[in-house]
């Protein structure tokens, strides 16, 4: 099966440079060489003292774009040098440090990821450089800054997926790949996750409903909140079916009715997903996500990432994925060859 890694790493590779020519193009004009400064934003005031604008409605405005670029490079999970540490307890001047080693090993690993061997991409193609950092790392409860272990049941589950695919290969049908490969959705939270690129999201809002559209593969949700009930149990979506509110200045959306075809580090189709989305500044929207799911992990637990608010330049582009979507092709025709070969 290596062809077939090696036809999906070229596949992926040229979708790269694709996206590169892009967000190229989205970029403001720079000299050969030179790398684009991040967006400097407004400082945040003591939290919990902002005061948020109102829509004409009288609800908080988060209307606008956003993007979780800054984020790139946190690791999810507490990282074994801070064991023992609580988030709080790290202090600014090493987590200015800690940034500034992620900047440079971002900026030492970004330009061989290249469509041809031996090449070099050029920086200003990425969107992750200069990355500031909000925090040390994403997961804030538990208070350990880890992911709880699977239950039982999910471990079994889990196991069960993996017995069912016996003697199947990678690419032994378009079924056997990811929904993201088949460019149909990569799933909440996955399409808000910083990548290399594609990470813009527009929120909009309106009397009685909040949308948002992501630049990952364009999936857009459209959120009532106006008190509506969740539709039946029996309907189940790639996205799940999410329900919001207002608490004070927080947006606030509970999301149910997954369908198992998009699972999250390993969640079942019974997964509630709450989502916050709370202003700290003029710049600045707090994005908090709890997963609550006993079929999966024993209690619930939540990360969170900041959102810089950013101009319309950085909105949204077309992801035009099925049309140029040759890594599914590629994949399945070099598996094919693979067989014929033996």
């Amino acid at each position: 099966m290596r062809r077939v890694f090696i036809a999906a790493a070229a596949a992926f590779a040229v979708s790269l440079a694709f996206m590169a020519h892009i967000e190229a193009q989205r970029a403001q004009p720079i000299k050969a060489g030179e790398v684009p400064q991040r967006k400097r934003v407004a400082p945040l005031p003591p939290r919990g003292t902002y005061v948020a604008p109102r829509t004409p409605w009288g609800e908080p405005d988060i209307t606008g774009v956003f993007t979780n670029s800054d984020e790139s490079g946190i690791p999810f999970e507490r990282p074994p040098e801070f064991e023992g540490r609580r988030m709080q307890d790290v202090t600014p001047a090493e987590l200015a440090k800690i940034v500034q080693q992620r900047q440079e090993q971002t900026i030492e690993r970004t330009p061989g990821l290249s469509e041809f061997p031996g090449a070099t991409s050029p920086m200003h193609w990425f969107e992750n450089y200069y990355a500031s950092n909000s925090r040390p790392w994403l997961v804030i409860d538990p208070p350990d800054g880890k992911v709880p272990p699977p239950t039982a049941e999910a471990q079994k589950r889990a196991a069960d997926r993996q017995a069912a695919r016996k003697g199947r290969g990678p690419a032994d049908s378009w079924e056997d790949r990811s929904l993201y490969d088949r460019c149909i959705t990569r799933g909440i939270p996955g399409s808000m996750m910083p990548a290399i690129y594609g990470n813009s999201y527009r929120i909009h809002q309106s009397p009685g409903v909040v949308t948002i559209t992501y630049e990952m593969v364009h999936d857009t949700r459209v959120i009532p909140i106006d008190g509506r009930a969740h539709v039946a149990p029996s309907i189940r979506q790639y996205v799940g079916d999410g329900r919001g509110r207002w608490e004070g200045t927080t947006l606030v959306v509970e999301t149910t009715n997954f369908t198992d075809k998009t699972p999250y580090r390993g969640s079942s189709d019974q997964l509630k997903m709450t989502e916050r989305f709370t202003p700290l500044g003029p710049d600045t929207v707090e994005w908090a996500v709890t997963f609550d799911d006993p079929h999966t992990w024993a209690t619930p637990w939540t990360f969170a990432m900041n959102l810089t608010k950013a101009d319309e330049s950085q909105q949204p582009f077309e992801y035009a994925c099925h049309e140029g979507n040759y890594g599914m092709r590629n994949m399945l025709s070099a598996a094919r060859a693979e067989e014929k070969s033996k």
